[in-house]
């Protein structure tokens, strides 16, 4: 599970100051001295309790006139410190079963109920509330393929616990999974986000915990996105560089986003033939959703 930091320092600091830092040494939770120096600002930043508020009383009161943020926020998170190097900093609001905005965009909105990890470590703080509460549980990434379905034996339960306020803990990046649940009354975390260039290539799964199995991938970025729509739109340069990405593109979710590209394009008959040839292109991930879309095919064709 994350592991809990005991790290007392009554000194305050305002957000700039720790933002300043953060920079001044730079964000590695791999390396001890740095996470301790990460860990020793944001416990800072946590004690005061009165900038948070400042914050949001500020970009209401401007509202439509300036941003006082670098960054909207939404309905949870409040971006407080944009991408600053390898970090940024900001804070997610919890609520209870109790308040409307839970009861009217249901607890999806909000992650909870969702079992998953992430695929980059962060710091979180509990600032203000009870805390959120969070089954949480561990596994070993390596051991993992990514397809859907997939049986995850690692994973195993560790315990139920909650953020209370004070709390400082660091979720790693592809060991970690909770599953939320609503915090007992409204409720405040502060984060710390370590950020890299390879994160938007590094999976994040969705977990069926009754099953023990991967239930999705979650991370999927835009150049997915873009590579549908260009082979979409039917250019022979974008058919192309789909069945080459298909085939040597070093991310196995980048391949199946190709493969399921060129099957959307593609006609009722030829889809079963696309992937047999995507199990044989040399990746496991692909492999095992391609001989999944062809018993979905099969059933399909069965039930017409």
């Amino acid at each position: 599970m994350p592991g809990v930091i005991d790290l007392v320092d009554d000194t305050v600091a305002t957000l700039a100051e720790t933002c300043d830092g953060l920079s001044a040494m730079g964000v590695d939770f791999d390396d001890p001295e740095r996470l301790d120096n990460a860990a020793r600002w944001l416990r800072r930043l946590g004690n005061d309790k009165q900038f948070l508020g400042d914050v949001l009383v500020a970009e209401l009161a401007q509202r439509h006139r300036e941003d006082v943020l670098d960054s909207s926020y939404g309905p949870q998170v409040v971006i407080l410190a944009p991408p600053n190097g390898n970090f940024f900093i900001r804070a997610n609001i919890w609520p209870s079963t109790d308040e409307h905005m839970l009861r009217a965009s249901g607890g999806t909105s909000f992650v909870y109920g969702l079992p998953h990890d992430h695929n980059f470590s962060f710091l979180t703080m509990g600032y203000f509330g009870p805390g959120y509460w969070s089954d949480y549980y561990e596994y070993d990434y390596e051991a993992v393929t990514g397809f859907t379905g997939e049986e995850v034996p690692s994973l195993r339960f560790v315990e139920r616990s909650r953020l209370e306020e004070g709390k400082l803990m660091l979720y790693r990046a592809h060991r970690d999974v909770h599953a939320q649940h609503p915090a007992d009354a409204l409720s405040v975390s502060l984060n710390i986000m370590h950020t890299t260039g390879a994160q938007g290539w590094l999976d994040q799964y969705r977990f069926d915990l009754d099953q023990r199995r991967i239930g999705a991938i979650v991370s999927g970025g835009p150049s997915e996105a873009f590579m549908r729509i260009a082979v979409g739109l039917g250019g022979a340069e974008a058919l192309d560089l789909a069945h080459r990405f298909a085939h040597c593109h070093p991310s196995d979710r980048m391949r199946l986003a190709c493969w399921d590209a060129l099957a959307a394009v593609a006609t009722a008959q030829e889809r079963d033939g696309l992937w047999s040839a995507a199990e044989q292109a040399g990746s496991r991930l692909v492999a095992a959703e391609a001989r999944r879309r062809r018993a979905e095919l099969a059933a399909s064709g069965k039930r017409t």
